[in-house]
């Protein structure tokens, strides 16, 4: 991870921001841009003109940062990810989380699309996550220490603040909707799980599998913010679905699922204005 173009990446937001506060951030995963109907956009940079950030390279993720407004909190969307796989390193997929400590939010909502493992959890459901496990044989915070990261030896004991999983629940409940609470397994993608693969992070405690979050959550909490994690159930895990896996099918599934994921979030940050 490259810490002088993190820190240049802030200089350039604050200049074109004029010097935003944000309370919170929002990563938006595969398929969820369209949440951004929920608030207020001000401002809107490309993530090309932030340096070390880049164009994202996956369909659904639009690259875009915007300083937004919803219920009364300032906020910073990141509509569309950076993903390890896409093999530029750890710093584009770091930029969000170090632009909001430095900036001064104080939590972050990070959403994603998701395979569902466990069997309640069909496509179109929304599941919080209530933990998750690092399966992508790397992590950000490996090298040299710098203290912007906090300790050198973070607690992940809760990673996925209580207080904020309630609020996504009830969030949830106020939206007509059931959400589902699951632990969320990353790996390192770009690829689908085999079947045996999928049978083994059953085993492990897995109730859905992705490509993303988990090294955002190990950055923000490092950095003392505060964390929340939604997943999109976009398909069933390999060896469960019927039929081949695509990328078609996650944004597709997105595409229909919006309604929920749009009001879920709208509440979401009413309920965080009340908090």
């Amino acid at each position: 991870m490259n810490i002088q173009v993190l820190e240049q990446a802030a200089d350039v937001v604050r200049k074109r921001l004029n010097q935003p506060k944000p309370t919170a951030g929002l990563i938006l995963g595969s398929g969820w841009g369209d949440v951004l109907t929920n608030f207020t956009v001000h401002a809107t940079i490309p993530y090309e003109d932030i340096p070390g950030f880049g164009k994202t390279g996956v369909v659904g993720h639009s690259g875009k940062l915007i300083l937004a407004e919803a219920a009364g909190i300032t906020t910073l969307v990141f509509q569309g990810r950076r993903h390890y796989y896409e093999g530029e390193g750890w710093t584009p997929v770091a930029i969000p989380v170090y632009l909001l400590k430095q900036l001064g939010a104080s939590w972050v909502l990070l959403t994603n699309a998701a395979g569902g493992v466990r069997a309640d959890l069909k496509p179109g459901s929304l599941m919080v996550l209530s933990d998750h496990i690092n399966n992508m044989g790397a992590n950000p915070l490996i090298g040299p220490h710098h203290p912007c990261w906090g300790p050198r030896f973070p607690d992940l004991s809760n990673a996925y603040d209580l207080a904020m999983r309630a609020a996504l629940k009830r969030a949830a409940l106020s939206s007509g909707l059931a959400a589902a609470e699951g632990v969320y397994l990353a790996s390192s993608g770009p690829f689908y799980e085999t079947p045996a693969e999928i049978r083994a992070f059953r085993t492990l405690g897995a109730d859905a599998v992705g490509m993303s979050t988990v090294p955002e959550t190990l950055l923000a909490n490092a950095a003392g913010l505060r964390v929340a994690g939604l997943s999109c159930i976009t398909n069933a895990a390999a060896g469960i679905s019927a039929h081949p896996l695509s990328h078609e099918e996650v944004t597709e599934t997105s595409r229909q699922t919006m309604p929920k994921m749009i009001a879920m979030i709208g509440r979401f940050w009413e309920e965080m204005a009340r908090a």
